[in-house]
């Protein structure tokens, strides 16, 4: 099965074929899913001793399989945060797959790794970081988020001569602290490395301002003395309504209380490359790290977050894996991306991003940017002029939500699903302070004020 034969031949052929088609696609079909007896009856046994060949394999995915998963990258898919690849990056996904290489370290992906701090430069230098900045590509924004605090973490315990803080004192417990709005992966990780989290109001806005932290870390040593700040996470684009927090504040609290800033910019980040917006993130180049999803807004293909570090030897010290048969790795000054997050074996994700952003050049990024932030103005604009529709909040990035008037719950949610079973949209509802709303998040470039118009008109009855 490893030989390159006549039958392999056409099975490229086709695989080629079908890629080729898919990205032609105008408009892509949105699908949606399909229950397991369903799946199982139509797909039958797809795994056999004998194997049932590749041609019937792709065929049974392309008629059966692939239809019942939605296309993110359907123009009006605005739940959650679609991905909207460019061709450039999804086909040179395959040339990645292809080409077998490990991204884990310099002496086995030199090429690679130098491709992927090129891109990793670029978003550095968009947060205003020096240039003796970098970091590494992970699958999403969670492991970023999770790497970034065990590197703040590592980076207290050994402040001073190298020696613990007296966190290691009995009772005494390192906490991090983050806004209400944070993303849930923040909570995740403060559970998995067994710190506190300390929970600051955000305020009438939604953001996290310098004066509530500063009163929380107050409030917490009153109230907690056991505990010992080591971070502050604060949100570019939250992920619910789009809100940026106000990084300049944060980072002056976290500076005078030495403090490791890490800014989540998962989703909203990627606004830091339109010129409309970037004021939005002034403090951004205080931080300590940051991470922005590629796949998310800077339209790469799934799945490709970027974990940028002020310091990355910072990282490194905190990720550096240590084994006999990982020595020979170690050569000099060399730059393995294995080092510099919680994990060793890596694909070199961060290379579709690269070769899209070299092909069609960082202007054009900047432009695909504004015109979905246009799109969202327009949405906001025509929400305004609806008897019917209220705004939640003004949207700061991408991200739009509002309110249905006069509907309950139950409405919304037949609402969303008569729009995906008929082909229309993907729009799930959403919350904020306990009321159901509609949430429309828009960074396909291809999300026409048309496509808005349709969702909005849906809601008029």
């Amino acid at each position: 099965m490893h030989e390159w034969t006549e039958q392999t031949e056409q099975l490229a052929a086709a695989v080629l074929a079908y890629t080729q088609d898919r990205l032609r696609l105008r408009p892509v079909p949105l699908d949606g899913p399909r229950t397991p007896e369903e799946l199982s009856a139509e797909a039958g046994a797809t795994i056999t001793a004998e194997g049932i060949g590749g041609e019937e394999a792709l065929r049974i995915f392309a008629d059966v399989l692939a239809p019942a998963c939605i296309s993110i990258d359907h123009p009006r898919y605005f739940s959650f945060v679609p991905c909207a690849p460019t061709p450039a990056s999804t086909l040179f996904d395959l040339v990645v797959g292809a080409s077998s290489i490990y991204g884990g370290s310099w002496m086995e992906g030199a090429g690679a790794v130098h491709a992927e701090n090129e891109a990793l430069r670029w978003l550095a230098d968009l947060a205003g970081f020096p240039p003796g900045a970098g970091g590494v590509f992970v699958q999403g924004g969670t492991l970023a988020n999770v790497s970034a605090l065990i590197a703040a973490r590592h980076a207290a315990a050994r402040a001073g001569e190298g020696e613990p803080r007296e966190v290691s004192r009995e009772g005494r417990r390192f906490a991090v602290a983050a806004s209400a709005e944070a993303h849930s992966s923040v909570t995740s990780a403060a559970s998995a490395m067994d710190v506190d989290l300390i929970g600051v109001e955000p305020d009438d806005s939604g953001r996290l301002t310098g004066v509530a932290l500063s009163e929380a870390l107050d409030r917490s040593a009153a109230e907690h003395p056991e505990r010992v700040p080591f971070a502050v996470v604060a949100t570019a684009g939250t992920t619910n309504l789009g809100i940026v927090d106000d990084l300049a504040g944060v980072a002056e609290v976290a500076r005078s209380r030495a403090l490791w800033l890490h800014v989540d910019g998962a989703y909203g980040a990627a606004a830091l490359a339109a010129p409309s917006r970037r004021h939005l993130f002034d403090g951004i180049e205080s931080a300590d790290s940051f991470v922005v999803d590629p796949h998310k807004w800077l339209f790469a293909p799934f799945d490709c977050a970027a974990l940028v570090y002020r310091d990355p030897e910072l990282g490194r010290q905190a990720h550096r894996q240590h084994a006999a048969y990982l020595e020979p790795l170690r050569t000099g000054d060399e730059w393995s991306p294995s080092d510099y997050a919680l994990h060793l074996t890596r694909r070199a994700r961060g290379l579709p991003f690269w070769f899209s952003l070299a092909s069609y050049g960082s202007d054009a990024y900047s432009q695909a940017v504004e015109r979905t932030l246009q799109v969202a103005d327009h949405a906001a604009a025509q929400v305004r002029r609806s008897p019917h529709l209220e705004l939640v909040s003004d949207p700061m990035l991408s991200v739009v939500a509002f309110y249905r008037t006069g509907w309950s719950d139950g409405q919304y949610y037949d609402w969303s699903s008569r729009m995906l079973t008929s082909g229309t949209a993907f729009v799930v509802p959403t919350t904020h302070h306990g009321r159901t709303a509609i949430r429309l998040c828009i960074v396909n470039p291809r999300s026409t004020e048309e496509d808005i118009d349709t969702v909005l008109e849906s809601l008029a009855d």
